[in-house]
């Protein structure tokens, strides 16, 4: 189970970074069309279940026949999605890739994704959407909404996605109220990403399955006490580029064991907080650090007491290579990266 679970991971990580990305074949790989197509797309007879409507200027999501399961309708110029449109495959439906179009709310009528109950991916980035549009599916595993205008996301509308792994909300206009209660619920969910956002806080009431958790680029200026220790599978956190600072990092709270990167780099700290002993990856570039504490990174040192830290960055700070006591090698002497400049 272990490297399963790992592959897993480092596939979420690589996923995480190229956000965008999704497993496309373009139709001219995959034959000549078959008959039962849409005459504006393409359903090649070597992949009978995708249809592929993607970057042909559409204005509207074409009729869609029975057996399509992969429906690829990324950058068009689509602005509505008319009722009737999923009419054939509301039970069949498990990809909808609507990403760059013009969708709004407002033309999103009612039986259209609101009828996709085994949908399992929803793409939806850069679009016009104010708020989430949630199919009613209880397989959906994936959803991305990146760069939109969604300043709000009603508590309960994920409540019943079980299997929901991977949540992608960068690039909206989300408060910490708007977000209070909308991971609730959710048992599966491994990645979250909310960076580009409003939010003054971290996300309340994730689950504590979460592995990756990337908030950058909003305005926190604290962590709550324990926070993370209700995170017992986190890994990767990231919240560079807010506006933290000493009085708002509360003793320990980022002295968890799970923890093998955490990104404070873009800050306003002045001093290096308290780390766990697994962590292997610290960026604080980029802050107001203007002291070099061992006790940071290690309590004891002995034979097997020390930091297994790998890389260290604090370099756009108030110290120097000067700044570290002499037995830093000791507590450090896994580090093959610390940088000053």
């Amino acid at each position: 189970m272990f490297p399963l679970r790992a592959a897993i991971l480092a596939v979420l990580v690589s996923v995480a970074l190229c956000q965008d990305d999704y497993d496309y074949r373009p139709p001219s790989m995959l034959g000549p069309s078959g008959p039962n197509c849409d005459p504006e797309c393409d359903c090649p007879i070597h992949f009978p279940t995708a249809m592929y409507c993607d970057s042909r200027k559409l204005k509207f999501v074409p009729t869609v026949p029975t057996g399509i399961k992969y429906l690829y309708l990324q950058n068009n110029q689509i602005e509505e999605i008319k009722a009737g449109a999923f009419d054939n495959v509301t039970g069949g439906l498990r990809w909808l890739v609507l990403d760059n179009n013009q969708i709004t709310n407002a033309k999103i009528q009612k039986g259209t994704i609101d009828k996709l109950t085994v949908l399992e991916k929803l793409f939806f980035s850069h679009n016009n959407l104010t708020e989430p549009v949630i199919p009613p599916s209880k397989s959906l595993d994936e959803l991305k909404m990146m760069h939109n205008q969604i300043s709000k996301f009603p508590a309960g509308l994920l409540s019943d996605k079980e299997n929901l792994t991977s949540i992608h909300l960068q690039h909206n206009q989300l408060s910490t109220e708007a977000i209070g209660g909308a991971f609730k619920g959710l048992k599966s969910l491994v990645s979250l990403d909310v960076s580009h956002n409003k939010l003054k806080k971290l996300p309340a009431g994730v689950p504590s399955s979460l592995e990756i958790l990337y908030a950058d680029y909003n305005d926190i200026d604290g962590i709550g006490a324990g926070y993370l220790n209700k995170l017992t599978t986190l890994r990767y956190l990231r919240i560079a580029h807010n506006k933290l600072v000493d009085s708002g990092i509360p003793a320990g709270v980022f002295n968890v064991t799970s923890l093998v990167e955490l990104d404070l780099s873009f800050n306003k700290l002045q001093s290096i907080p308290e780390i766990n002993e697994q962590l292997q990856q610290l960026y604080l570039q980029a802050n107001e650090i203007n002291k070099f504490e061992l006790t940071s990174f290690c309590k004891l040192v002995t034979t097997v007491n020390f930091s297994h830290l790998k890389h260290l960055r604090l370099d756009a700070n108030q110290i120097t290579y000067s700044s570290m006591p002499p037995e830093y090698s000791n507590c450090l002497r896994h580090a093959s990266e610390i940088i000053f400049e």
